[in-house]
């Protein structure tokens, strides 16, 4: 195949069967260097479409007959999805694992070996063991895709053993190999390519930055004051009750995993916990509750989140500082993946650098040493307070001469310009009581807003945050914002504390602590969390209107009767498009980015049928 017959068959493939009519960043230079047979390194971010690079040439080299593409994963959970995601799509794929009982496995190795399979997803262990590298000898095989290759370089966050035994695989096989991560170093990337033995390989970096994603840091010792601060976020991130979006809430140890998911659990938050403590029937419906949103924030490990495919993360949180930048972006990145605004939220205190290195206390001398030397990174990424996003790129680049961001806490102008200095200091200064006029002016903020607010968010705000996290509650507008902005947080937070004694607050909610005038009616929220602006009766830019919630309800019925992710039905992308657009015809459903010919053949009808009886209704 020619170069441009390649690139031509690529584009056609893209359109038929992923539905879209353009690559994203780095994708064509990827799916050009497998389709001419050259090895490749590939580090795309989080939610930039990695999968398509190996999916898109593996099916057409399934139509030309000439083999089967193996994809290694190192996730169980990951290779299920992807295989369930581009079954939908139409795509012979399968995956080999331990969790299948035996008659399944035979039926896999069959159709394998009968070429059967454009897609054959195994983990690092089998591709490693003698009996499946026999097998690869009796069958032609196209290409081998090794996904989050990350996972084997020493320097990396995520190493597994016998990723090491990758290279051997080019000892039976004589194919072009794609090695993908979306979290590598330039020293990093140098190892992949010698450990996977990987031969003049195409280098594709598209970059790191995630414009869409807000960073913070706070600097917090107690959990007791994290948990404030994380309920707050949660609540200004409308993540309260039903309604679209999720939230992700990462900790560094199964017992502070429990621990935050009972309190938000108290708080009245939809919440469940993942850990790999847990049995395997309470972790995969931890997952499924979190991923079919009825409970919509999930408190984990990291040994959730790997593959993970959600759109709408709306916050991710580290409750503890984790223990590398690497980790931190991966996990993090999961933010935001359909492209909207969404907040990436650091807890740091020397404790959590404590937590780590207990964590790691079993590694080797050199070992022991990399986690120091990361450790370092991490603690200099929280503490210097410069550009979050200009930061966490030069660690990946080596590079310092990128922009700042403009929307993280040090470039809005939402960092506290003190907090660097408290988490040096022993003991945090005493409260300073605040006079009645600055008491006045407490109850006159609250009095401005249309709902109850947390006290740390109303602290903030009279401090002068520019948060958007603010923005959504309205406390960016009240005439007081910034009016009490020469003292402390603690300060403002213990005169709310005495205003709530004396009985000119009150709390408002049975669970969550928010504060109220007392007597006086709390309206209805609008939508955007704006205040003055008048609710939309059609549709918002992230949720829809009728046609998307009908839409999303049909998806996720349908995902359980099909037993499948709601993602694998429609995306959320896609029923947006459908909303806005309102195709009358399977013509115009075929205009739809994302939707593709299979799945207008088998949900077509239904989602014209739906847009019908949804079309003009109240929103």
């Amino acid at each position: 195949m020619t170069d441009a017959t390649g690139v031509a068959a690529a584009h056609e493939v893209l359109s038929e069967v992923f539905g879209y009519a353009e690559f994203r960043p780095g994708q064509a230079e990827v799916i050009e260097a497998a389709l001419s047979g050259r090895d490749a390194v590939v580090v795309l971010p989080t939610g930039s479409g990695k999968s398509v690079c190996y999916q898109l040439p593996g099916l057409i080299a399934g139509r030309e007959g000439r083999g089967t593409t193996i994809v290694i994963s190192p996730l169980i959970a990951l290779m299920q999805d992807q295989v369930g995601s581009v079954g939908a799509r139409g795509i012979r794929a399968a995956a080999l694992h331990s969790h299948q009982e035996s008659d399944a496995q035979r039926e896999v190795v069959s159709r394998f070996l009968r070429g059967q399979l454009d897609l054959l997803y195994v983990s690092p262990e089998r591709a490693a063991k003698e009996s499946f590298r026999r097998m690869l000898g009796r069958t032609p095989i196209a290409l081998l895709a090794i996904d989050e290759a990350h996972c084997v370089s020493q320097w990396g966050h995520d190493f597994r053993p016998d990723y090491m035994l990758l290279h051997e695989l080019r000892g039976v096989v004589d194919v072009p190999i794609m090695a993908l991560t979306a979290t590598a170093t330039p020293a990093v990337m140098a190892e992949i390519e010698s450990r996977l033995g990987l031969r003049n390989p195409a280098v594709i970096c598209t970059g790191f930055d995630r414009p869409n994603l807000h960073f913070s840091v706070r600097a917090l010792r107690a959990q007791s004051e994290r948990l404030e601060v994380l309920r707050s976020e949660l609540e200004a991130s409308g993540l309260r009750g039903r309604g679209a979006g999720r939230g992700l809430v990462y900790c560094s140890t199964r017992k502070t995993v429990e621990r935050v998911a009972k309190e938000l659990r108290t708080a009245g938050f939809a919440v469940g916990y993942y850990h790999a403590g847990r049995t395997k029937l309470a972790r995969e419906r931890a997952q499924s509750a979190f991923e079919t949103g009825r409970t919509r924030i999930l408190v984990a490990t990291n040994a959730f989140g790997m593959g993970i495919d959600l759109p709408d993360i709306r916050l991710v949180a580290h409750f503890q500082t984790p223990g590398s930048i690497e980790a931190y972006y991966q996990e993090a990145g999961r933010a935001g993946r359909d492209g909207e605004p969404a907040r990436c939220l650091l807890f740091f205190g020397a404790g959590d650098l404590v937590t780590q290195r207990r964590l790691s206390s079993s590694a080797s001398g050199a070992m022991q040493q990399r986690r120091d030397d990361a450790l370092r990174a991490i603690e200099a990424y929280a503490t210097r307070g410069g550009c979050r996003q200009h930061t966490l790129i030069a660690h990946f680049t080596g590079r310092s001469d990128q922009p700042a961001c403009g929307s993280c806490d040090a470039c809005d102008g939402s960092l506290e310009s003190s907090w660097v200095e408290v988490e040096a200091q022993p003991v945090r200064p005493a409260a300073i009581s605040l006079s009645e006029p600055e008491k006045a002016r407490i109850l006159a903020a609250v009095d401005q807003l249309s709902r109850p607010v947390g006290k740390t968010n109303l602290a903030r705000a009279l401090r002068g945050s520019q948060a958007r996290a603010l923005s959504r509650l309205g406390l960016r507008k009240i005439a007081e914002h910034g009016s009490l902005a020469a003292h402390d947080e603690p300060s403002i937070v213990a005169a709310i504390e005495e205003l709530l004694a004396d009985g000119r607050l009150r709390r408002a909610g049975s669970k969550y602590p928010t504060v109220w005038i007392p007597g006086k009616p709390i309206r209805t929220a609008n939508p955007s969390g704006t205040e003055g602006a008048r609710p939309s009766t059609r549709r918002s830019k992230r949720f829809g209107g009728p046609i998307a919630r009908a839409l999303d309800n049909y998806r996720n019925r349908t995902a359980r009767t099909l037993k499948w992710k709601a993602y694998m039905v429609l995306q959320h992308r896609v029923i947006l498009a459908i909303d806005r657009q309102e195709p009358d015809s399977h013509e115009a459903l075929a205009r739809i980015p994302g939707l593709g010919p299979a799945k207008i053949e088998r949900f077509g009808d239904d989602i014209l049928d739906l847009v019908r009886r949804n079309r003009g209704a109240p929103g």
